[in-house]
């Protein structure tokens, strides 16, 4: 691990980003040097010494324990989800291995009949890099109508959720709240790379996000961290108009690194009609 670990990377802008007002320190007069907090207060309030946290920061120490992680992201504030990251950058740290590119991804016919027969609620199927490896009927026609059906079928013709977020100008104006969508996506894109850092084509997808999207490295330079379980947005549908949806995600085991995504919204609501509005308007029905 060296100065650019991520491990490093992520505690360095992580204290940066409190203030001694945050932990309950003096500020002894109001300049200072450094944003955030000093290396010499987090590591005081850690119960670790300075040295050893300014080794741990810059990449010169590799064997963190448990009990030393969790006193740091309990002086950081860090919640629960950037506390497991912490844990997982440390350990991808001592077992970093060289950058390759995954095999080609695929659905199983199961899961394809499984989505087919989900056509009363929009699901579709993400792979490791947030590649659309299918969706059904619904999904399709909620979340990228603009898109040939087919286009997930072939891995050069697959959307990427993460990519249309940020460079589709049809996505970005489906979600009226859009700085939220994406802060999540980028929040579940550092657990992402955090699991799987030696995957060559997910580091290409970040540093192409980063390239043509300044809102993109804007929040990657916070570093957001949120894995995308359940969330509530707020969409304006080109056909059906506004409506609310609950978005969840579910890892579809044995291949844990695959997600099933499906969008409900509350039964008798006025976006519950208007999702039966989108399913009779694209005229498709049961089986999907």
């Amino acid at each position: 691990m060296n100065r650019g670990s991520p491990l490093g990377e992520f505690l360095r802008v992580r204290r940066a980003q409190l203030s001694p007002d945050d932990v309950g320190l003096p500020r002894y007069g109001e300049r200072r040097r450094v944003p955030g907090l000093r290396r010499e207060e987090l590591a005081m309030l850690a119960g670790v010494s300075a040295g050893y946290y300014t080794r741990l920061e810059q990449g010169q120490s590799l064997n963190a324990s448990s009990e030393v992680l969790d006193a740091i992201a309990t002086a950081m504030r860090l919640t629960a989800p950037e506390r497991d990251h912490l844990h997982v950058l440390s350990t991808a740290a001592i077992h970093r291995r060289p950058a390759a590119t995954p095999p080609d991804e695929d659905v199983s016919a199961d899961l394809r009949t499984l989505l087919a027969a989900m056509s009363d609620v929009p699901a579709l199927v993400l792979g490791r890099r947030n590649d659309v490896l299918a969706w059904n009927r619904a999904g399709h026609a909620l979340l990228a109508g603009h898109l040939a059906f087919a286009s997930p079928d072939a891995p050069d013709t697959r959307p990427n959720m993460s990519r249309l977020v940020f460079l589709d100008a049809h996505t970005r104006d489906l979600y009226r709240d859009w700085p939220a969508k994406a802060r999540a996506v980028v929040g579940n894109l550092r657990v992402m790379t955090a699991h799987r850092p030696d995957d060559a084509c997910l580091a290409a997808l970040v540093g192409e996000l980063a390239i043509h999207s300044p809102e993109f490295a804007r929040l990657w330079a916070e570093h957001t961290v949120g894995p995308c379980q359940r969330d509530v947005y707020d969409v304006t549908h080109p056909v059906v108009g506004n409506l609310t949806i609950t978005q969840q995600t579910f890892p579809v085991p044995p291949r844990m690194h695959h997600s099933l995504v499906t969008v409900t919204a509350e039964p008798g609501s006025p976006s519950a009609a208007a999702l039966t509005m989108l399913r009779q308007a694209r005229g498709f029905g049961r089986g999907q």
